[in-house]
């Protein structure tokens, strides 16, 4: 969630709502940005990305919705806020599922391509590509990398090499009238942040890096005003 109720004088409400023709058994069908209303059965019908999802799941990869199948992909979007929770392979479940796949794959390395910089001392990386942040001092890394919720489509986290300037650890949304735990400002009203819903709840903030209380917690420890930051990358759906 950002501070800021509107970055560049402009505030864009885009709801990626995408229609999947020539399914019989889910016609219209609107693929979930975390704002549609809750199917209320589980459908029968194979999404595009049935295998990838299958796969993920560790489910039995034949490309076919199976009752198993649906109620294990359920699962998955009810935990993370991915609507509708009708057990539907589309794009955003895969994505999310992705998202994870890379974020897993970065191990203890998140580092390793150098695109974020190692001659600045501390400084606390986010990689929107991955969702990804971590704290390091030069090439040592000294916390993470944890997946965190970056600004949703039009009003992304904006990239480029920030500083902190201003912290605040019971911070009070006036914008969205939410308390913003641990809050540390880097760029306009963006700041990191704790939130308790998943890091994988769509469409994701208003700008600023939501992230896990005890993540939130630990950043408030190590950084301090004048810290960098450095922000790169293009989240996911943006």
């Amino acid at each position: 969630m950002g501070v800021t109720a509107r970055i560049s004088g402009r505030r864009l409400k885009r709801g990626v709502a995408l229609s999947v023709a020539g399914l019989v058994a889910a016609p219209a069908l609107v693929l979930g940005t975390g704002t549609s209303a809750h199917a209320a059965s589980c459908t029968k019908s194979a999404g595009p990305y049935q295998k990838q999802v299958e796969k993920f799941l560790k489910r039995p990869v034949d490309g076919k919705q199976s009752t198993a199948d649906c109620k294990a992909i359920q699962k998955f979007q009810k935990k993370h806020g991915i609507t509708p929770t009708m057990g539907y392979a589309g794009p955003l479940t895969w994505r999310t599922m992705n998202t994870m796949l890379a974020q897993k794959a970065a191990g203890k390395n998140p580092n390793k391509a150098r695109k974020c910089p190692t001659n600045k001392g501390r400084i606390a990386c986010v990689d929107l590509t991955r969702q990804l942040s971590w704290i390091q001092d030069g090439k040592k890394l000294k916390y993470g990398p944890v997946p965190v919720r970056t600004g949703r489509n039009g009003v992304e986290t904006r990239t480029g090499s920030k500083k902190i300037y201003w912290r605040n650890i019971k911070h009070w949304s006036t914008i969205y009238k939410v308390w913003m735990p641990h809050s540390q400002f880097f760029d306009g009203g963006q700041a990191f942040h704790s939130v308790t819903k998943s890091m994988y709840n769509p469409p994701g903030s208003g700008g600023c890096v939501n992230m896990r209380p005890a993540d939130a917690k630990a950043y408030w420890k190590l950084l301090k005003n004048g810290d960098d930051v450095y922000v790169y990358g293009r989240k996911p759906g943006t």
